[in-house]
């Protein structure tokens, strides 16, 4: 069909890369397609993955996406790539990956963070200087950290890239990044749009981490165009357009039609995060909220929660249940979970900010000590995590008629009724789940179309939400969940 425009849209994740197909003239996703990563795990909170993985995975995802659209790969006009923030990842100057790239859930660079906090005048130091806070995830850690432990690879680093960045060399050989998942680095002054250069030097005197930098570009401008290569080896057109792509926030955000005020955006996934739209910087003075700079030209205040799926995972695991099983636990265990609480802190935790937490179950007795209540208690956890970022959100000015949810735990009817209790606001979610996919695919049809406005048309046109999701709050049960909440905070408070 002569009508169609079609984009392909790439998400790389932590626990996998997603791609799909999608036709920018009738906003359908046409097909999709999906590929798992490992994690190397290791002593004080590593946290890694091997970057040819990604390759193979980006390769796989995208073939099977053709083949699930029945689309020829010559019609892709465009490719888009979310990646996963705040990642590492080193090239040498003949281009190759010097080491596994250390992730943003990695905690292992928690006492550089702190040396780099102190060096900054701590976190009001810090959120005057870069107007964020750097946490242990950030990039700038993980630098220092290259430094001192590795220092034969830090002497031959001709290049810093994130993941996405990674993923847009692979595709054009260049090398650029945009201000979207620049945010995250610790490394960028998100107020002037500009890299801190005295912050690298501080690390390394030698000019070397400078030199290094990708260059950066607008969101709606292109990266270039696909290796041909890359391009037969993808089965794609080879003139297609790369776009600048971003942080999987960012691009879930577009995804989410979240590019002008008033939306909030929550995803559950293997990490949770909630966020919305700004047309200024205004920067929060709590150091949980990280305001960064959107990828489609405004800001993106942020918080996020290293603590969801990956905890309710755990305990269905535990347990030995699948997905519906969990779920008619929960359900079958009242709000509160009868004082069953759990602080699902399993990889330490930024929101509250507690990155050497660990993971604790407070309340048990011998009456209340049932698999219902421990499933219930697991999701009540990671919710109120949210629910404590929503707030600080909120503080800072934040309104918002409704929240649109996404990722994997948006699946579930049980968890859409807690959040919207726990949140006292009604959800709903878009009707691709896949949100940051979905938006690095609009966003290559905002780069290839060339016209900067067109954003918020292609948002019309290609998010659409799904009415069937719409889950209002039970005033009986917010109350309920209100008072399950403040004893979460109390448990926090102790730590």
């Amino acid at each position: 069909m002569a009508n169609q425009q079609l984009f392909l849209g790439i998400d790389c994740g932590t626990q996998g890369t997603k791609a799909l197909i999608l036709d920018a003239v009738t906003g359908q996703v046409l097909g999709q397609g999906a590929s798992a990563h490992a994690m190397i795990s290791g002593p004080n909170g590593c946290r890694e993955q091997e970057t040819g993985q990604w390759l193979e995975a980006f390769t796989q995802a995208t073939r099977q996406a053709l083949a699930a659209a029945a689309v020829d790969g010559q019609a892709i006009l465009g490719v888009g790539v979310s990646g996963q923030q705040h990642g590492l990842v080193l090239l040498d100057d003949q281009g190759e990956v010097l080491r596994p790239a250390k992730l943003w859930c990695d905690t292992e660079t928690t006492p550089e963070n702190e040396r780099l906090l102190a060096h900054l005048g701590g976190e009001s130091g810090s959120l005057e200087r870069l107007g964020v806070v750097i946490a242990p995830g950030y990039t700038v850690s993980k630098l220092l950290w290259t430094r001192e432990q590795h220092p034969q690879v830090f002497n031959r680093i001709a290049s810093i890239l994130l993941p996405h960045d990674f993923l847009n060399h692979w595709l054009t050989g260049r090398r650029c990044t945009e201000y979207g998942d620049a945010s995250g680095t610790g490394y960028f002054n998100v107020r002037t749009r500009q890299w801190d250069v005295q912050l690298l030097q501080h690390i390394d005197p030698s000019g070397r981490l400078q030199a290094a930098l990708p260059d950066l570009i607008e969101a709606h401008q292109p990266v270039g165009r696909i290796l041909p290569a890359i391009a037969a080896h993808l089965g794609i057109n080879p003139e297609a357009v790369v776009a600048s792509g971003g942080g999987d926030n960012m691009m879930g955000a577009i995804g989410t039609g979240n590019i002008q005020p008033g939306v909030i955006t929550m995803s559950l996934g293997s990490s949770g995060t909630v966020y919305a739209y700004g047309a200024e910087p205004v920067v929060s003075p709590q150091a949980s909220v990280a305001t960064f700079c959107s990828s489609s030209g405004g800001w993106l205040p942020l918080i996020c929660t290293m603590n969801l799926t990956n905890a309710t995972g755990a305990i269905r695991e535990l347990l030995g249940l699948d997905i519906d099983t969990f779920n008619a636990l929960v359900t079958q265990a009242p709000i509160g979970a009868e004082g069953v609480c759990m602080l699902p802190f399993l990889n330490g935790e930024r929101v509250p900010a507690l990155p050497q937490a660990t993971g604790s179950l407070l309340g048990l007795t011998s009456t209340n000590m049932t698999r219902a209540n421990l499933c219930r208690a697991v999701v009540e956890g990671t919710t109120f995590g949210l629910r404590y970022g929503l707030d600080l959100l909120r503080a800072n000015g934040l309104q918002a008629q409704s929240i649109r949810l996404v990722g994997g735990g948006s699946k579930s009817p049980v968890w859409r009724q807690i959040v919207a209790d726990i949140m006292d606001t009604t959800v709903i979610c878009t009707e691709q789940s896949e949100a940051a996919a979905l938006g690095a695919a609009i966003q290559a049809a905002w780069c290839h179309s060339g016209v900067q406005d067109s954003l918020a048309e292609l948002c019309a046109r290609c998010v659409k939400l799904d009415p069937a999701s719409e889950t209002r709050p039970v005033a009986k049960q917010v109350a309920a969940s209100q008072q399950a909440y403040e004893r979460y905070r109390q448990h926090v408070a102790t730590l």
